[in-house]
């Protein structure tokens, strides 16, 4: 690609602050194509949403490599089996269905909103552990530690063993980033590498465990599960362990990061939420369409030619569909740049949709929503140090990689 090509400035770190007005350009292209053997890039609200429906788009990582190299292909580098946002039906929907049962309704109805206790205290505790401090980096001290904490209840992790869950976590993490993928040499990769084959080995342990001990946490119970799809074998409770963890891990991180410095730059909803807790859900929605955590879907491959206004995709061609620019389609929202919270209308894709809609999703609202009223509720008067704040490479999972807040003192 040219230094000046659209999709190059979209990807180039310089941007990462602000990328909307260059979705704002993409738009008046709904399908780009710069280059022979680059991707088609979609940035329609109605296009988009058409596509993540259309079954002739596959999300099978096999495709996508034979379609060829793509420098945001890698998000999930976790040196598994592909999880199931890697595959096609009928065997994504196989995966799904089992991992669904443990997860959510009908077999499991309460095990989301059983959590809000835990969530509330593990937030509290986060907090609470500010102490005198009179600044703080949300992400560092907050936003990071908070889902990895629930994600290691959730999968039943023993409390004292999720110190190292955490520092395995860590580099996996990093890893995401554009610039450690492009070194498979550096050492923060073999950092990386290292993490992904203990925390294997450890979880492979702990599957071995919970099939002969059961508990009542969702590791168990995809261990155990005998429904009318079978049951997982063991390299895919680690695929879906793992897919948990860390896709559940960044999208909650950049939402509530995003969230929190949203309502910094509009103070009146800020000051809103702190009178007002139930308006969170609200909040948390307009967040999902003003500032996705994931800002484009770059792992995508035609398998049969497909038209698009006019345009012939064919068949073999990788996809990128923009989240973030059909959550700012003004064909779809009116005044798609202003933060409004009392939208009557916020169907964003900001959970994707289709077969591949965010798995977590339940649980990631559940945990911005209370992260985001308690922050508001508990810090006196907070302001932001820096103004953008530097931002994580990752042009895929966008998200501020320092947040620095001063307050004047934490309420009870």
């Amino acid at each position: 690609m040219t230094q000046d090509s659209l999709v190059r400035r979209i990807t180039d770190y310089a941007n990462r602050a602000n990328p909307y007005p260059l979705y704002e350009e993409l738009r008046k292209t709904p399908v780009l194509h710069e280059e022979e053997g680059g991707p088609y890039v979609i940035s329609s609200y109605w296009d988009i949403e058409s596509l993540l429906h259309d079954p002739r788009i596959s999300s099978d990582a096999t495709n996508l490599t034979a379609a060829g190299e793509d420098e945001l292909a890698g998000v999930e580098a976790t040196g598994l089996p592909p999880s199931f946002i890697r595959l096609d039906p009928p065997e994504h929907d196989r995966l799904r269905r089992i991992a669904n049962s443990s997860f959510g309704p009908p077999h499991r109805p309460t095990r989301i909103d059983s959590m809000r206790g835990e969530l509330a205290r593990i937030v509290t505790e986060l907090i609470d552990g500010f102490g005198d401090a009179r600044q703080i980096d949300l992400v560092d001290q907050f936003a990071y530690p908070f889902p990895v904490t629930v994600i290691c209840r959730l999968l039943g992790v023993p409390r004292e063993d999720e110190p190292r869950f955490r520092a395995w976590v860590d580099p996996i993490v990093a890893a995401l980033d554009p610039e450690t993928r492009a070194a498979p040499d550096s050492e923060a990769a073999r950092s990386a590498r290292e993490a992904r084959m203990q925390l294997g080995m450890y979880l492979a342990g702990l599957v071995e465990e919970r099939a002969k001990e059961p508990r009542d946490d969702m590791l168990s119970d995809l261990v155990t599960s005998r429904g009318p799809d079978g049951a997982m074998t063991t390299m895919e409770v680690l695929s879906t362990s793992v897919l948990l963890l860390i896709a559940g891990h960044e999208t909650t991180v950049n939402l509530i990061t995003n969230g929190m410095l949203t309502l910094l730059r509009h103070p009146e909803y800020l000051h809103r939420l702190r009178e007002d807790p139930g308006l969170a859900p609200n909040i948390v929605e307009e967040l999902l369409r003003y500032e996705p955590p994931v800002q484009l879907v770059p792992q995508r491959t035609c398998i049969a030619d497909v038209e698009l206004r006019g345009v012939t995709i064919p068949k073999g061609a990788r996809i990128w569909l923009v989240l973030a620019a059909g959550n700012r389609d003004p064909e779809r929202f009116h005044e798609p740049d202003r933060f409004d919270p009392d939208r009557g209308d916020i169907q964003h894709l900001g959970f994707g949709s289709g077969i591949h809609s965010c798995f977590g999703a339940p649980l990631a609202r559940l945990e911005a929503q209370i992260a985001l009223a308690e922050l508001t509720r508990r810090l006196e008067n907070p302001r932001l140090l820096e103004d953008p704040p530097p931002y994580r490479p990752n042009a895929v999972l966008r998200g501020p990689r320092h947040l620095n807040i001063a307050f004047e003192g934490l309420r009870a």
